[in-house]
């Protein structure tokens, strides 16, 4: 997959930004302009300069509910803490109260990822005293247990909305680079594992095509079966990765990331035989349900280029419809990325 890494790393860089919407926030702006040698000294420039920012604004409070033993009534006094104290001979209430603290999962998620990039051999100096210095205003902030973090707890909401892109880089740090040694101990991988990197890759060509294509409506919809008769019991959600429409022109793209983008079998290389099931599944579904309405649907497995002698580059009709099987290299300067997306519109649009 990897042919020049510094490419490579470069082009995450700008998946991130339109997946988690960086173009629109200045701050990572001179990130765009370094070049990185590693995914992880990548992970330290964006993560620090997105803590300087949530600094100058301030770190996230919410409510802690405490427990203590205090002179003076706070909150709400605890009958049982307290008579304890009195017949142990303390002149002390037991209170319950509720105090704004920065010591909540949001801050340890980003301390504990900023401590795990500090501590890696692999990021420069550079960012590594960045990152020191923003922890200083960490002091009251505890790490946490990577393993321990159950990210459907967390809840953006207008007070801490600022800390999604930041969570979605820590989340990426911990859950796709991190691995854990035979001691126990937690290294980083030198790259984002297979499958969070399809997801990186599913999002950032549907929000490419969201910010850059605005002739076309780009979305991530889901597929109704063109069912006989209503008993749709059972049946699996068809869920797309990326829909693009004008008018009654569809066309269904599925973003595939692997290793490898054929398979072998008795020494002969064909398509995956479930991806290109299930394209086809998602294009009749789709050209049902327009019935005889004048209408065009695509579908378009796109796969990420692997370092392989043979690429797929076909078109098929099938049934009445056009199956396209493509690569998108990753691995070229990203201008011919966004050309390489962009003639997929026009050619299917005739735009």
């Amino acid at each position: 997959m990897i042919k020049d890494k510094s490419i490579f790393i470069k082009n995450i860089y700008y998946m991130l930004s339109y997946a988690f919407k960086f173009l629109e926030q200045g701050v990572y702006e001179d990130v765009s302009a370094e070049n990185f040698d590693n995914i992880h000294n990548l992970f330290a420039a964006i993560l620090s300069k997105g803590i300087g920012k949530q600094l100058k604004q301030g770190l996230y409070r919410e409510y802690i509910h405490r427990g203590d033993d205090l002179g003076v009534l706070r909150g709400k006094i605890n009958m049982h803490g307290t008579i304890q104290d009195r017949l142990q001979g303390k002149n002390m209430l037991s209170c319950e109260y509720d105090e704004l603290s920065e010591n909540n999962l949001f801050n340890k998620i980003l301390k504990t990822t900023a401590v795990i990039l500090i501590r890696n051999e692999n990021v420069n100096s550079e960012y590594k005293n960045t990152l020191k210095k923003e922890m200083l205003f960490f002091s009251e902030v505890d790490t946490v247990d990577p393993a321990s973090v159950r990210w459907s707890d967390i809840v953006f909401q207008r007070n801490n909305m600022g800390y999604r892109i930041l969570i979605s880089i820590c989340r990426l740090v911990i859950e796709g680079m991190l691995m854990t040694t035979e001691r126990g101990e937690y290294k980083l991988a030198s790259f984002i594992d297979e499958q969070r990197m399809e997801r990186l890759y599913e999002k950032f060509i549907l929000e490419y095509y969201k910010k850059e294509c605005p002739y076309v409506t780009a979305s991530a919809s889901q597929i109704q079966w063109a069912l006989d008769d209503e008993k749709g019991t059972f049946l699996p959600v068809m869920q797309s990765d990326i829909m693009l429409t004008k008018d009654n022109d569809v066309l269904i793209i599925d973003a595939k990331y692997y290793t490898h983008t054929m398979q072998t079998r008795y020494d002969t290389q064909t398509l995956y035989s479930g991806n290109l099931y299930q394209i086809f599944t998602y294009v009749k579904n789709k050209d049902a349900a327009f019935g005889d309405e004048p209408h065009t649907v695509s579908g378009l497995l796109l796969y990420a280029a692997a370092d392989e002698a043979v690429q797929p580059d076909n078109d098929y009709e099938m049934s009445g419809n056009k199956i396209g099987v493509h690569t998108l290299d990753l691995n070229k300067d990203f201008s011919e990325i966004s050309e390489r997306l962009n003639g997929i519109v026009k050619e299917h649009f005739g735009l």
